[in-house]
C-alpha cells in the first residue's frame, strides 16, 4: 500500500505543479517548481522518502519519454542536420569526457582519474525536456531547436555508454583501449538503432493482424503502442546494445512510417494518452530529483566532514567551476563548428555557420542537464568488486546534482535575456505552409469527389437519386472551394446528411494521402503535417460519431 500511496501522491503533485506556477505572482519554469515541490515533500516534517533505483528509473521513465521525443522528431530534419547532431552528440561528448574529466581530476583533490572520467561522462548528456519546460515553444528558432533535440536524443546513449566503460575499468572487469572502446561503441549504437527499427517493424505487423481481427478494438491497439518503447528498450538491453537508442529509433520509425496506415481511433486515443503520460512522466522525473536533494545534500556534507582533504565549501565551488568549464567548452566547440563551416563547407554549410555570437551563446546555455545525468550518477555502484567503496562516489553524486540545478537556474536567468528581441519567423512560415497544403489537398479532394459522384450516378448505388447526389456533391465541393478561398461552410441539410458524410469521409481520406505526399516531397514540414492530420482526425471522428448516433 505504501508504494500505491506514493504513486498517487507523486501524480497529484505533478498535476498541481502546473496550477501552482500559474497562481504565483512571479513566473517560475515548471521543472524548477517540480524540483522545489519534491524537495519540500522530502523534508523531515512530511517524511516522503522514495528509494531511487537507477535501473528501475531508466526502464520505467526514460524509454517512453525518449520514444515520445523520437516520435515528434521529424526524420527529415534529423537527417538534414545529421552533421551538426553527430558533432554535438558524439564528438563533443568524447571531448567533454576527456577534457572535463582531466579538469575534474586536476580540480578535485583526492579524486581518481577513473572517477573523474565517470563524472564527466554523466555530465555530457543534455536534456531537451528540461529546456522545453523552461523556454516556451516558439521562442528558440526551429532549426536550432531541432538540433538541440536531436543532440539530446543521441548524447544520452553516448554519455551512458562511456559511463559504463569508466565503471567497468574501475571495477576491473575491462581494460580500456581506444580501439576496443570505439568498436564497442559502434556495436552498441548501431545495434540499438537496428533493434528499435526491428521491434517497431514487428509491432506494425502485429497491429495489422489485430486490425484485421478486430477493427474497432482501439483500446488494445493503444495498449500495444504504450508497450512498444519498453519492448524496444528491454530487447535491446537483453542483446547487449543501447536500449536508449532503440527507444529513440522506435519512436522515429513510428512517427515517419507507422502513423499513415494507423486507424483513426488509435491515432486520436494514442495522441491523447501519450500527451498525458508525457506530462506525468516528465513531472515525476523532476519531482524525483527534488526528493533526492535533501538526502544527497546531507550525505555529501557528512562525508565531506569525515574526509580531511575536503571542506564543505569546496563542494559548492566545484559545482560552479565545473559548470563554467562545461559552458566554456560547449561555446568553444560551437564557435569552432562555425569557423569550420565558413572555411571548409561553403557549398553545404552547417546551421551554426550563419549564427552570430549571441545565437551561439543561446545554444550553449540551452545545453541544460537533467534526468539522464541524475540516473547515470546514481547508477554508479557503492562498492568495487573487491568490496571497497567506489572512490569519491559521494562527491560525484553531489557535484552532478549541483550541476543539474545550477544549469537549470542559469538557463532560467540567462536564456530569456539572450532571447529578448529575437524574432522567430518559423510561425509565419508554418502558417504559409498550412494554407498552401490545405489549398492543394482541397483540390485533390474535389477531384476525388467528382470521381465518386460519377460512380454513384453511373451505378445508382443504394438507389440514390442523381439529383440528390449532384446536390450533395455541389455542397461538399462548395465547402472545399470556400476553404481554398478562406470562407466557412454552411450547415448541411438533414435529409442528405448520410450521403454528405460519405462524401466527406472520402474527401478526408484523399486529403490525408495528399498531406503525406506533400511531406514526402518536402513541401511541408513534419510539424505542419501533424497539425493538419490532427484536424482531419478530429473531423473524421465527428463524422463517425454522428453515424453511430
Amino acid at each position: 500500500m505504501e508504494i500505491f500511496f506514493t504513486i498517487l501522491i507523486l501524480t497529484l503533485i505533478v498535476s498541481l505543479s502546473g496550477v501552482v506556477t500559474h497562481i504565483l505572482p512571479f513566473q517560475i519554469p515548471l521543472p524548477l517548481m517540480q524540483i522545489v515541490l519534491g524537495a519540500l515533500l522530502a523534508w523531515p516534517k512530511f517524511g516522503l522518502h522514495v528509494d531511487f533505483n537507477p535501473e528501475l528509473f531508466l526502464v520505467l521513465f526514460i524509454p517512453p519519454l525518449l520514444f515520445s521525443d523520437g516520435w515528434k522528431t521529424p526524420a527529415r530534419d534529423f537527417l538534414r542536420h545529421g552533421g551538426e547532431i553527430v558533432l554535438l552528440a558524439l564528438v563533443l561528448v568524447i571531448i567533454t569526457v576527456v577534457g572535463i574529466g582531466y579538469f575534474i581530476y586536476w580540480m578535485v583533490p583526492g579524486m581518481s582519474l577513473v572517477a573523474a572520467l565517470a563524472l564527466a561522462a554523466v555530465l555530457s548528456p543534455t536534456d531537451a525536456v528540461a529546456l522545453s519546460g523552461i523556454v516556451k515553444e516558439g521562442r528558440i528558432p526551429k532549426k536550432l531547436m531541432n538540433i538541440l533535440q536531436g543532440e539530446a536524443l543521441m548524447n544520452d546513449a553516448s554519455g551512458l555508454v562511456l559511463l559504463k566503460f569508466a565503471i567497468a575499468v574501475a571495477m576491473g572487469t575491462m581494460v580500456f583501449t581506444v580501439s576496443g572502446a570505439s568498436l564497442e561503441f559502434i556495436k552498441v549504437a548501431a545495434g540499438g538503432l537496428l533493434a528499435g527499427v526491428t521491434v517497431t517493424w514487428g509491432y506494425s505487423k502485429l497491429l495489422r493482424l489485430i486490425i484485421r481481427w478486430s477493427c474497432d478494438d482501439s483500446a488494445t491497439q493503444t495498449v500495444l503502442l504504450l508497450l512498444l518503447p519498453f519492448a524496444a528498450y528491454l530487447i535491446a538491453e537483453h542483446v547487449g546494445v543501447s536500449g536508449i537508442l532503440a527507444a529513440v529509433a522506435s519512436g522515429m520509425t513510428i512517427g515517419q512510417y507507422g502513423s499513415r496506415n494507423t486507424p483513426m481511433a488509435l491515432r486520436l486515443r494514442g495522441n491523447s494518452v501519450w500527451s498525458m503520460l508525457e506530462f506525468i512522466f516528465n513531472g515525476i522525473v523532476f519531482i524525483m530529483l527534488g526528493l533526492q536533494l535533501p538526502d544527497i545534500l546531507a550525505t555529501s556534507i557528512n562525508q565531506a566532514k569525515l574526509d580531511p582533504t575536503i571542506q564543505t565549501w569546496m563542494l559548492f565551488t566545484d559545482v560552479i567551476f565545473l559548470y563554467a568549464a562545461l559552458m566554456v567548452l560547449r561555446f568553444s566547440w560551437l564557435l569552432l563548428m562555425k569557423r569550420i563551416s565558413l572555411r571548409f563547407m561553403k557549398k553545404r554549410p552547417m546551421v551554426f555557420g550563419e549564427y552570430s555570437t549571441r545565437e551561439i551563446l543561446i545554444a550553449s546555455f540551452a545545453g541544460v542537464r537533467g534526468a539522464i545525468t541524475l540516473a547515470g550518477v546514481l547508477s554508479i555502484p557503492l562498492l568495487l568488486s573487491d568490496g571497497t567503496a567506489f572512490p569519491s562516489r559521494y562527491q560525484l553524486v553531489f557535484i552532478a546534482t549541483g550541476v543539474i540545478l545550477f544549469s537549470l537556474v542559469c538557463c532560467v536567468i540567462i536564456l530569456p535575456m539572450l532571447l529578448r528581441g529575437i524574432m522567430v519567423s518559423d510561425n509565419a512560415l508554418s502558417h504559409k505552409e498550412e494554407q498552401m497544403a490545405r489549398a492543394i489537398a482541397a483540390e485533390v479532394a474535389i477531384e476525388s469527389l467528382r470521381q465518386m459522384e460519377l460512380q454513384l450516378t453511373h451505378y445508382e448505388e443504394d438507389n440514390v437519386d442523381r439529383q440528390i447526389v449532384n446536390e450533395v456533391s455541389v455542397r461538399v465541393i462548395g465547402y472545399l472551394r470556400r476553404r481554398i478561398d478562406g470562407h466557412a461552410d454552411a450547415e448541411s441539410a438533414i435529409k442528405i446528411e448520410n450521403l454528405e458524410r460519405r462524401m466527406w469521409l472520402n474527401a478526408l481520406r484523399a486529403e490525408r494521402g495528399e498531406y503525406y505526399n506533400l511531406r514526402a516531397q518536402q513541401k511541408i514540414s513534419n510539424d505542419t503535417l501533424i497539425k493538419l492530420l490532427r484536424d482531419l482526425d478530429l473531423l473524421e471522428a465527428l463524422l463517425v460519431e454522428k453515424k453511430h448516433e
